[in-house]
């Protein structure tokens, strides 16, 4: 081997570095070393310190350095570690020796001193300090790792970095990549070997390739290493690759598996086949997916690429449990929002389940409750969503947490649902209190351990409805009586609690006291094993004592109030109705009220009516609700009698209707439904006044109209509370009856609201006829009148008399009212709808009636011969009537959202009140019952649309019979009606819920095609909307209209070019009208084909037309645009148009001619539109006009500067005159917004001068960016008309500005000479 001392014998630098132990080596061999390197740098300095030239020496010895590196060559070998000058012969015959010894020891394993010879071998080849042939080296390592054992290949493996030189480490690389293809044993010494390597990009690629292939074959164990490595080998490029690659093959939920198999699997199984190694493999089995999401969560956490590259590919992918649990890992990490944000959309859309919620808890425990922390706040943030199922979702969270983890948790979940009981918020609080009373159901011995943090929530009563009340004492009873009594140590607090309630005078809190007692008397009176000494129940004696004695408190507490003692019946009927009470409990509840009638005259001639059974001579029997309302009535007033003399007990009138449903559900549960003992009240007649002095309300003094409107409340809900009762029975005369008491209920409503109309300058306080209307939570019920002309002081008064114990019916009304208001609410009554929660609720079997077709029965006389045929059907105002009902308990139960908190010193409205029944069941039960009923619902619609299209048949006809204008607007109503049920059914459209849509939306379909089964959801929605697509020709008013708008393009275009009247022949007019054409206009305008387009012809077209008619008509070719409607139609184009703009993609220079042109096209059509909306303020100069004018008008021109202005300056050049054209276009609308800013400032009016500085802001910016335009394309010619043109339009504005103040001088100066005069 030839060194560099014989090329360059005079070198100064060769011969200095030769004296000091380094010999320069030719070729590619590294440079040799005989020295230590310390020792090499002190003889070095040593030569040059003393050296007869130094310091100069110095300089030669650069020089020559300089000399010997300009060969590339000889460079790169002094960059190169120097290699000891030992001999190379000696070390690989050591090297040899050590192999040959390894095979002798392979097999032996560890001595009996602990010593492992193979691993000591290969420990020598570590850090050697030089290797003369590396490739030789390396082969015979991957010769030893083909023929050795599992565990010395894993030594030789992972040593593999430590012995082999960086030059080697791609080969080497290349081979184990071939053996992790090969064995599956070593896929964790590869891959840590592999990530000490040093790897190209591409090699590494390969690699990861080769990884992610065998992801779905390696052991358990294994994963974790594997899946580190592979996002630790992501680059930024192929992150989204790699991730969505791994998220597909990495399928956790089949990780944990049986305990057989996983014996089967481990790589222990040699050591422990006992059956003792169940618990064991599953717990390694949990170890290692925690370990795969800690590995995963740390790779998100500290690598940005990866976090976002998850977020992207997980927002789409659902399929498996491990989307589920990437929540968990990053909620409480950076991107918790976003993913907050996703997890709500998958909810939503029905891709996340409750199903794999509960595989995920039951097969993953171990795994999870390392995550609890962020399990409980992402629990909390879902229960305070608005959305309903996301508010589900995140109460299974709840539920599945409490039931898959330990104690501490468990503490922690009830301590979070108390904190959203006493949160205030009410539909919160209905979700917490819900979920705590499953919880104590399901898991009694368990939740007893929390009973002190659930009795916490007993200080927050305060804000509790009835509903809330009834389930926070439900699930404290269950805990402290239930058969178990798990909590029992909390009875005594329960009593005392109840007593303290019961005992006040406060109406609020007497409520409380009495929900609580029945509540409590539900869990303690619960029929039970019968014991053995107990006495015909089932009861013990001492539990039958406490029962007999909170129940006797309750009543005696009660006596005093009607309001209370009727809440206390109520209670009493719900919780028969829910609840399988002892028998002796039940026989406590039918203890009837004494009844005692005075014969001191009526206020009113006393009449028998209503009587069904007239038929029936003697044996008789009647309500006297007119003796008993004048009896309650002298009660109230009678201060005469002396004080220490008990004053006899009266039954209040009040207490009638709760009674009766008391009673009637005590019969239902002792003879299975049967009511034929009771069946009599349905017919029998009431004692009542003769309806005849209604018509005579006005000469009525003050006492007298309130007494009568009170007499029609108590009527109407016998009624409604008797066609509870009996609507369930079969027997064809008793459906008769309950139809014929529907009729009776709209009669005397329509009594009601004349009556009513009647009392409204009076402060008459409404009866209140509910179990919730013993306290009132709000004012929400009563009619709301217009603030306009109320004084400070009315609307002081009606604060304070809201807040008593009675409802506020009628305050005062307004001085300035308008005659033709009045004597319209004169002739037509005052409308109900405010009033529908004072009256007594209907169960939803009511709506059975609906079913009902013609009933008939025969009538005999003495002989039992046929005397007469009776007939009875439902009629419009009782379809109305029941329809209107079902809207509302559909509305509340399916359409509802949990209510959002209230603002602040606000009242809050209870929307629960009325609904005390309906809340007993859920949403599903209501869906389902209501589904039942679509085949008749579909019935009535049909009998709509032939009476519509008899009556469209009929225009025109001379000799056509007259329209009896109420009934056409009933039967209108219904129409209405109808088709929101149906909208409302068959929108039920949650995704635990997708069967109950099906099967709504094949009774819709098969209305349509009866033959066709097995149809997709896509088929059925299709054929349910062509069904309802055929009534669109009957549709009699522009509200019911807008419910069949479900195909934009054609339908809504139709109903916009139609006219619509009223049954008397008038024109539809008013603000509901006016919302629904909006909306209706809206949808049409954005569905269209055409935007600017449909804005050109209704702008272009429709208004011409409309300012060459007569004042009241209508444009030709739109008939809904009138000048009553004209603000509609403007602010729904100008809103349109506006988003029109917004959604034109913005322009690039890299844009070809082609798509600039059409970009510069729409934009010509956009600005063209804009100019004829604005020109329209000309003929149409109101002042909402000019604010919807300067609003749009504002956002259009911001659009157009940021979105159109850019196109413009890359396509001035080639389409120089379509540039000009738009600007000159634009140029006038600017220039009207100009007049409209300065009429604005003129008339001082705030409503429109807020609108112009931004405006104004705007309108320069548009002038500077046209001037910028012309500027970079070096058009000074348009430039200077352009100045021109804005200059002038400054003038103007200055112009009247001056002449404005001239004007505004004149008359001040007149004022003052005609004040001196």
């Amino acid at each position: 081997k030839s060194s560099v001392q014989d090329s360059y014998p005079d070198s100064v630098f060769v011969q200095f570095l030769k004296e000091s132990g380094v010999t320069l080596t030719a070729g590619s061999t590294a440079n040799e070393i005989a020295v230590d390197q310390v020792i090499f740098q002190k003889r070095l300095q040593q030569q040059l310190r003393k050296h007869p030239r130094f310091p100069n020496i110095i300089q030669e010895f650069i020089s020559a350095l300089e000399t010997y590196i300009e060969d590339p060559e000889r460079f790169r070998n002094c960059l190169l570690p120097c290699v000891p000058s030992s001999t190379s012969q000696q070390d690989t015959q050591v090297i040899n020796t050590l192999f040959e010894k390894l095979p002798e020891f392979m097999f032996e394993g560890v001595s009996e001193d602990g010593l492992n010879v193979p691993r000591l071998i290969i420990n020598q080849l570590k850090w050697l300090d030089r290797i003369v042939d590396g490739k030789d080296l390396s082969s015979k390592l991957m010769q030893m790792v083909s023929v050795a054992p599992v565990e010395i290949q894993r030594d030789i493996i992972t040593s593999l970095p430590e012995i082999l030189e960086d030059s080697q480490h791609g080969d080497i690389a290349k081979e184990l990549n071939a053996l992790l293809q090969q064995n599956t044993q070593l896929p964790v010494p590869i891959l840590d070997a592999l990530s000490s390597l040093n790897l190209s990009s591409a090699l590494l690629s390969e690699v990861r390739d080769v990884v992610m292939g065998t992801l779905s074959a390696v052991q358990l164990e294994d994963l974790p290493v594997i899946v580190k490595f592979i996002l630790h080998s992501i680059s930024a490029s192929d992150a989204n690759e790699v991730v969505c690659d791994l998220r597909k093959k990495l399928e956790l939920e089949q990780c944990v598996l049986p305990a057989v198999l996983q014996a089967s699997q481990s790589r222990m199984k040699s050591k422990a086949m006992s059956g003792s190694s169940r618990v064991p493999s599953c717990n390694n089995g949990q170890d290692s997916v925690a370990l795969v999401l800690e590995v995963i969560k740390s790779a998100i956490r500290f690598q940005k690429t990866i976090s976002e590259a998850w977020l992207k590919v997980s927002s789409y992918n659902h399929d498996s449990f491990f989307c589920f649990t990437f929540w968990y890992n990053i909620s409480m990490q950076l991107n918790r929002r976003g993913a907050e944000r996703v997890l709500r959309v998958k909810v939503r859309k029905g891709l996340i389940q409750e199903n794999l919620l509960q595989k995920t808890f039951k097969g993953h425990a171990q795994v999870m409750r390392g995550y609890f922390p962020s399990i409980l706040a992402l629990a909390q943030g879902l229960l305070r969503s608005p959305d309903c199922c996301v508010v589900s979702f995140g109460g299974h969270m709840y539920k599945q947490a409490f039931t898959a983890f330990d104690s501490y948790c468990q503490q922690e979940v009830v301590g979070s649902l108390v904190t959203h009981a006493c949160s205030g918020v009410s539909g919160e609080v209905d979700v917490a209190l819900e979920l705590l009373c499953e919880l104590v159901s399901q898991k009694p011995a368990e939740m007893s351990q929390f009973t002190v943090f659930v009795k916490g929530i007993l200080d927050y009563m305060d804000n509790l409805t009835s509903q809330q009340i009834r389930r926070l004492f439900h699930l404290l009873s269950c805990l402290a009586f239930g058969q178990e009594q798990h909590g029992g140590h909390i009875q005594d607090d329960m009593h005392i609690v109840i007593r303290k309630q019961l005992s006040s005078t406060v109406p609020k809190y007497k409520r409380i006291g009495i929900i609580g007692a029945v509540m409590m008397v539900g869990s303690m009176g619960a029929c039970r094993n019968k014991p053995d000494g107990s006495q015909g129940g089932t009861l013990p004696k001492e539990t039958h004592r406490q029962v007999m004695a909170l129940l006797e408190l309750v009543r005696s507490c009660s006596e005093s109030s009607p309001e209370a003692a009727a809440l206390y019946y109520d209670e009493l009927a719900n919780l028969l109705q829910t609840c399988k009470l002892d028998p002796l409990v039940q026989v406590y509840f039918l203890m009837t009220p004494h009844v005692c009638v005075s014969l001191s005259p009526f206020v009113f001639p006393a009449s028998v009516m209503h009587n069904l059974d007239e038929d029936e001579s003697q044996g008789g029997i009647a309500i006297n609700l007119l003796p008993l309302m004048t009896q309650d009535q002298q009660l109230k007033t009678d201060t005469t009698q002396p004080a220490g003399v008990k004053k006899e007990r009266r039954v209040s009138p009040l207490c009638l209707s709760s009674f009766f449903r008391l009673l009637r559900l005590c019969e239902e549960v002792q003879h299975q439904g049967d009511l034929e003992e009771i069946d009599a009240l349905l017919g029998c007649p009431l004692i009542l006044t003769d309806m005849e002095v209604v018509e005579k309300v006005e000469s009525l003094s003050k006492a007298e109209r309130e007494f009568l409107c009170s007499l029609l409340f108590y009527t109407i809900n016998w009624f409604r509370e008797t066609v509870n009762a009996f609507c369930k029975q079969n027997d064809p005369e008793m459906k008769m009856k309950v139809v014929t008491r529907i009729q009776n209920i709209t009669y005397l409503q329509s009594l009601l609201q004349t009556c009513l109309a009647g009392t409204r300058k009076t402060d008459y306080l409404l009866p209140q006829c509910s179990a919730e209307g013993m306290i009132p939570s709000s004012s929400s019920a009563l009619p709301k009148k217009g603030k306009k002309g109320k004084s400070a002081g009315e609307i002081s008064k009606l604060d304070s008399l809201t807040t008593t114990d009675n409802c506020l019916l009628w305050q005062d009304l307004p001085e300035k009212e308008n005659e033709k208001e009045k004597e319209k609410d004169a002739k037509s009554g005052v409308s109900l709808s405010s009033y529908w929660p004072f009256f007594r609720e209907l169960d939803v079997e009511v709506l059975s009636v609906l079913q009902c077709g013609l009933l008939s029965r025969t009538l005999l006389d003495t002989e039992l011969h046929s005397k007469l045929r009776e007939e009875v059907q439902l009629g419009p105002a009782e379809l109305l009537f029941l329809l209107e009902d079902m809207w509302r308990k559909l509305d509340f139960s399916l359409a509802s959202a949990p209510a959002k908190k209230a603002p602040f010193l606000k009242s809050k409205t209870d929307r629960a009140v009325g609904f005390a029944h309906l809340q007993q069941k859920n949403a599903k039960e209501i869906a389902t019952y209501c589904i039942e009923l679509l085949p008749t619902l579909c019935t009535h619609l049909e009998n709509c649309h032939n009476h519509f299209q008899c009556w469209l048949a009929c225009l025109g006809v001379v000799d056509a019979p007259g329209v009896d204008v109420k009934e056409q607007q009933l039967m209108c109503s219904a129409y209405q009606l109808l088709l929101q049920v149906l909208h409302t059914t068959a929108g039920f459209s949650g995704p635990e819920h997708r069967a109950l849509l099906k099967s709504a939306l094949g009774v819709l379909a098969g209305r349509l095609k009866e033959d066709e089964t097995d149809l997709t959801l896509d088929q059925l929605s299709r054929h349910a909307f062509e069904y309802l697509q055929n009534f669109r020709s009957t549709v009699p008013s522009l509200n019911t209209a807008l419910l069949l708008s479900f195909s934009p393009a054609t339908l809504t275009k139709r109903f916009l070019c139609q006219e619509w009247v009223t049954a008397s022949g008038e024109k539809e007019r008013g603000n509901k009208y006016n919302d629904a054409l909006q909306t209706l206009l809206s949808i049409y305008l954005e569905h269209t084909d055409d935007v600017l387009k449909a804005v050109e012809e209704i702008a272009g077209e429709g208004v011409p037309e409309l300012l060459n008619a007569a004042k009241d008509a209508n444009s030709r070719s739109w008939p809904t645009l009138n000048r009553q409607t004209f603000l509609v139609y403007y602010k729904s184009m100008m809103a349109v148009l506006e988003r029109a703009v917004r959604k034109i993609p913005p322009s690039k220079q890299t844009d070809n001619q082609e798509v600039q042109s059409e970009k510069l096209l729409t934009w010509n059509l956009a600005v063209r539109d804009f100019h004829i909306l604005i020109n329209l303020v000309k003929m149409f100069d109101s002042r909402p006009v000019l604010t919807v004018c300067l609003k749009y008008g504002r956002l259009f021109l911001e659009s157009f500067l940021k979105l159109g202005m850019p196109l413009l300056d890359y396509s001035f050049k080639k389409h120089k005159e379509d540039v000009q054209s738009l600007l000159k276009t634009f140029q006038l609308s600017t220039r009207q917004l100009h007049h409209m800013c300065g009429h604005s400032k003129i008339r001082q009016d705030t409503g429109l001068t807020n609108h112009v500085p931004a405006l104004k802001k705007n309108l320069e910016q548009f002038v500077y960016r046209v001037k910028a335009m012309l500027t970079l394309n070096h058009c000074q010619e348009m430039l200077n008309v352009f100045c021109f043109f804005f200059a002038l339009q400054g003038e103007e504005i200055l112009s009247q500005r001056s002449q404005a103040v001239d004007e505004e001088e004149e008359e001040s100066s007149q004022l003052q000479s005609e004040e001196e005069v």
